[in-house]
């Protein structure tokens, strides 16, 4: 069997292994590696630094997201503040008593849509001010049912101080129980309509809010 011939310029290892002169070690740049143990560098010069945040194996630990973005941020809380959501339901619903009174008493009638709207707002503002809480979404219907009765009246207190030349203060004031009971007295099938046409306007008008 012939021995093996080591390369030229190269001794032979004393045990007769003729590769392990060309096994990298610690010292490979003495064997023609340049860049063995060297620093890794910037191409400006300087050397690489970790991130600020891997020190402790997580990159985002500063609270930074990578590659300059926005940092993540939590999920805003849900609304649920059931006081203040009643308390916009209620001034929303007198707001838009005194607006459709004035319209339906302007024009001597009741239009379908207005009481729609009566009703949707109540519950749109409720629910944007307290959340879907189902206590406010009852109160917002409440509301509505009393903001478009109370609307109703105020239109036959306008069309009275027409007729009698009085003041609206003193019609509707001073004389609230002939202002009802007139109201009684006209009520119809469509008057009935348009009372629950508010609370359930209220109901779609909270769940578009939440």
């Amino acid at each position: 069997m012939s021995q093996p011939v080591p390369p030229p310029n190269q001794p032979q290892p004393m045990d007769g292994n003729p590769y392990a002169a060309a096994q990298p070690g610690p010292a490979a740049s003495s064997s023609g590696n340049p860049f063995a143990g060297a620093p890794q560098t910037q191409p400006g010069g300087a050397p690489y630094a970790p991130h600020p945040g891997a020190q402790g194996g997580n990159p985002f630990a500063d609270g930074q997201a990578p590659y300059g973005g926005a940092p993540f941020a939590p999920a805003p809380p849900a609304r649920n503040n059931v006081g203040l959501g009643i308390l916009a339901a209620f001034g929303a619903a007198v707001l838009a008593a005194i607006l459709y009174g004035v319209i339906a008493g302007s024009i001597e009638r009741e239009v379908g849509y207005a009481a729609v709207a009566v009703g949707f707002v109540i519950g749109f503002a409720a629910s944007k001010v307290g959340g879907s809480n189902p206590g406010i979404i009852a109160a917002s219907a409440v509301f509505a049912l009393g903001s478009v009765y109370l609307g109703q009246l105020i239109a036959i207190a306008m069309i009275m101080a027409d007729l009698t030349g009085a003041g609206f203060s003193e019609v509707f004031f001073d004389h609230f129980d002939s202002v009802t009971a007139l109201w009684k007295e006209n009520a119809d099938f469509m008057g009935v309509v348009f009372l629950i046409l508010g609370p359930v306007a209220a109901i779609g008008g909270a769940k578009r809010a939440s």
